[in-house]
């Protein structure tokens, strides 16, 4: 058995993205996940739409397709279908999978189609210079917005979960220890996979995620999940979330016995919910949740397509359909 490497899934093309652009991170990261998967290169193909994300399948060692703006999800989908053995990735960014592309998303999930997504989310449009997207924050300046933003931000998990994800995670471009067990979890997992990276455009956007990911802010900004274990953050874990008549709230740990700490359940899906939305809008002031959110523990099962092998009549006489 050959062991694999990341750079069995490089290739010597030359890399043109801005230097100190969270892209380049992500982009190791992915080629080392591959490898660790056991995947093989000739059995993998990644699709990209439009934006500075979509050019990662020219540096990658496998089948490649670099669709067009919004259209990389039903171009992965028809491959996943026609070639179901097939390993499927789709490379996108928060304005191609979530403005343009917004439709495809939501059917994409809806299907549960087996293949795996990483969103690079920004909050900037890039390749266009700078405008604000779908995720952008309100009152985020921008070219397009430069008396801030309007418009409420989309929050693509949460989208994904109303649609039917069955996986859902969250890390960012420089999640070193962690990024790669994620990216090999959606591997894994049966259905559709979404991974939402937080990463840094140095030349539009720089810094937007720093009062999160600066290690000085972490301990207090992010939430580190992990299945089985309690919610605890800040310096010394003195903190923890308490869910109080459907609403989060923070509270001293040493406060609560710990019988009633919140234990990160990742099968369930209603406090999914609750944690793809920590950081933002209402609770803004809470940590960003960090790791799998949601993974749905149900084995995938392929449609069955039987009824379509029986006529009309055949149908009626069954009792499968009613007749008119």
């Amino acid at each position: 058995m050959n062991i694999l490497s990341a750079r069995d899934f490089s290739n010597q093309n030359e890399i043109r993205w801005c230097p100190g652009c969270g892209d380049h991170a992500i982009l190791k990261h992915f080629q080392s996940a591959l490898a660790k998967t056991g995947v093989k290169p000739e059995d993998t193909v990644v699709l990209s739409g439009i934006g500075c994300a979509s050019r990662l399948p020219y540096y990658m060692n496998t089948y490649g397709f670099h669709t067009i703006h919004g259209r990389a999800l039903p171009i992965a989908t028809g491959v996943k279908l026609a070639r179901p053995e097939i390993n499927v990735w789709i490379i996108t960014g928060d304005g191609d999978a979530l403005s343009i592309g917004g439709n495809h998303y939501l059917h994409l999930f809806r299907r549960d189609i087996n293949l795996s997504i990483l969103l690079f989310n920004n909050h900037i449009y890039g390749l266009t210079k700078g405008q604000y997207s779908p995720t952008s924050e309100l009152g985020q300046f921008s070219k397009s917005s430069p008396r801030g933003s309007e418009e409420s931000a989309l929050n693509a998990l949460n989208l994904a979960l109303n649609s039917g994800a069955g996986f859902i995670c969250r890390t960012f471009d420089r999640d070193a220890g962690f990024i790669q067990g994620y990216m090999q979890e959606a591997q894994f997992h049966q259905g559709a996979a979404l991974i939402e990276i937080l990463q840094n455009c140095p030349i539009f956007n720089d810094g937007i995620f720093d009062t999160i990911i600066e290690k000085k802010n972490q301990a207090e900004k992010v939430l580190r999940l992990k299945h089985g274990e309690p919610l605890l953050f800040g310096e010394n874990n003195e903190w923890t979330l308490l869910l109080d008549r459907m609403e989060v709230k923070k509270v001293e740990a040493a406060s609560l016995d710990q019988a009633q700490w919140w234990i990160h359940d990742e099968t369930s899906k209603f406090k999914a919910h609750l944690l793809s939305q920590l950081g933002q809008g209402e609770y803004h002031d809470l940590p960003v949740a960090m790791g799998v959110i949601y993974k749905n523990p149900r084995k995938f099962i392929e449609k069955q397509y039987d009824d379509y092998n029986f006529t009309l009549e055949q149908k009626i006489n069954q009792g499968k359909i009613k007749e008119m």
